[in-house]
């Protein structure tokens, strides 16, 4: 039988060959444009079936199939929640960047607000998109490092070293336009790959096509809703709500995902993209909770015992010694394509971020320059990325998406507030407050966390709304005392007649 580190090494190699064939074709005649938006010139069918991968990544192929085991299947919940939130970014955000002609969507917050406030929301964006992507792209290191690296001999940093030095090499031209076609590659790859799992599975257990759903609907590990008890982390309400807010802030005031998203040719165009990936996700998600039942039932009836750790299900499945060679390829090659692309895109977007919003390059310079700058960012983007992987290397117990997404909550509820503010009202801000308030809002957030715990109450993804909440307070609070400087006579005693 071939090893395992073998099949992983192959299916590395010819999916890289792959990306890399696509990358340099998607590249010809490229410039900035079309590696900051794509030339907004993508038909929007095409970013549709993009971004249904670009929404799952190697966390969510590892993470998913394992949270069944203690969560069933309560992060359908949030998923529904995702489509009502990707109408709000659809009908509301989309015209308005349009409207605006944005290369980085955080330009709307210099418009509204002011130079610091532009420069809040890009940093916070590039923290938590760097801090995000390493955990995503940590999770698939470890396995690579399982797999391949430490039978033979070799260190964790060279894996990191290795793996994102291929992700460079096929964004570093195309940018955006490289990503949207890698995209496609990758969304059937991710689908065809969890379909083909099901399907080997399933055979093993000797559950045919007509029984698979009879089978898994009775099993215990497909509870979709839990509307029981609000205090737990997993109340329908907690992750619907949450999910609303989370598709907003993770995907429609995020530039990873909106540069996509906005290299249609028009809002209109770009509204349908979105809500057709919106709704595919849900079957697609739906497969991975599936999946995850088919591997749990495999350890009951099997010898094989349910790790430790929920993330290491999949893999431990897969590779065990009675399944056959073809399920460890296909893992492998929806793995390689989930956490490759996403890691890919992630690089594009900080590149972006970075090039536009902090040096302001591109008002600045000459497009040869320009150029010059962007490269040389993108390598130390690069760079920075393996190094935050490499400090990620004993990650806490917990499943990784709910690690994500707990990130993601304290980093990204800034954002969201001053967008909301920014949307919600006219009142204008002291600007060089807001970065104060950015620090402040997570850190008062992660206490009120605290203080819930004390009485009992699990805080899940409502994290996100907390945080936000804190921040709209903070900016609320300036903008009085903007006015009151402004106006004096509007805070003293009303004269007596």
């Amino acid at each position: 039988m071939m090893s395992v580190s073998v099949i992983v090494i192959l299916t590395i190699a010819a999916y890289f060959l792959v990306l890399i064939g696509v990358g340099r074709l998607a590249a010809r005649g490229g410039d900035n444009s079309s590696f900051f938006t794509g030339g907004r010139k993508t038909p929007w069918p095409f970013v549709a079936i993009a971004m249904v991968g670009a929404a799952i990544s190697g966390v969510t192929f590892i993470s998913v199939p394992g949270m069944v085991v203690g969560k069933g299947y309560a992060y359908l919940q949030m998923v529904l929640g995702f489509v009502v939130g990707y109408a709000v970014i659809a009908w509301v955000l989309l015209p308005l960047f349009y409207r605006r002609g944005l290369v980085s969507i955080y330009g709307y917050l210099s418009d509204r607000f002011g130079r610091r406030s532009h420069l809040s929301g890009a940093w916070i964006f590039i923290v938590s998109k760097m801090l995000g992507a390493a955990v995503r792209f940590f999770v698939v290191c470890v396995v690579v490092q399982l797999l391949v690296f430490a039978p033979l001999g070799l260190p964790f940093e060279l894996n990191v070293a290795v793996t994102l030095a291929l992700v460079w090499a096929y964004t570093a031209a195309g940018g955006v336009k490289t990503l949207i076609w890698t995209d496609i590659i990758k969304s059937l790859c991710l689908v065809g790959s969890v379909a083909l799992c099901i399907y080997y599975v399933s055979s093993q257990l000797g559950i045919g096509f007509g029984d698979l759903p009879g089978v898994v609907s009775s099993h215990s590990t497909s509870k979709v809703f839990y509307f029981d008890n609000p205090m737990e982390g997993t109340y329908f309400w907690k992750q619907f709500i949450a999910g609303i807010f989370m598709a907003i802030a993770t995907n429609g005031l995020d530039q990873d995902m909106m540069q996509r998203h906005m290299a249609c040719a028009d809002f209109k165009a770009s509204r349908k993209n979105m809500m057709v990936s919106a709704i595919m996700q849900v079957p697609v998600i739906l497969l991975f909770l599936v999946l995850g039942t088919l591997l749990t039932i495999y350890c009951e009836q099997t010898s094989l015992s349910v790790p430790a750790k929920s993330d290491e299900l999949f893999g431990a499945v897969v590779f065990s010694d009675a399944m056959p060679v073809a399920v460890g390829v296909i893992f492998v090659l929806g793995l390689v394509s989930s956490a490759y692309s996403a890691a890919g895109s992630a690089l594009t977007s900080l590149t972006t971020s970075m090039t536009v919003d902090i040096l302001h390059a591109p008002e600045r310079m000459s497009q040869s320059r320009l150029t010059f700058v962007r490269r040389m960012v993108h390598v130390a983007m690069t760079v920075t990325m393996a190094l935050v992987i490499i400090v990620f290397y004993h990650l806490s117990d917990d499943d990784a998406i709910s690690a994500v997404y707990t990130l993601a909550s304290y980093t990204y509820g800034p954002i969201l507030g001053l967008f909301v503010f920014g949307l919600s009202s006219k009142m204008r801000v002291n600007d060089r407050l807001v970065p104060v308030v950015c620090i402040a809002a997570p850190c008062l957030a992660w206490l009120t966390t605290r203080g819930l715990a004390a009485l009992g109450y699990e805080t899940g993804f409502e994290l996100l709304l907390i945080n936000a909440a804190y921040t709209c307070i903070g900016l609320f609070v300036s903008a009085v005392f903007v006015s009151a400087k402004e106006n004096p006579a509007s805070l003293s005693a009303p004269e007596i007649k």
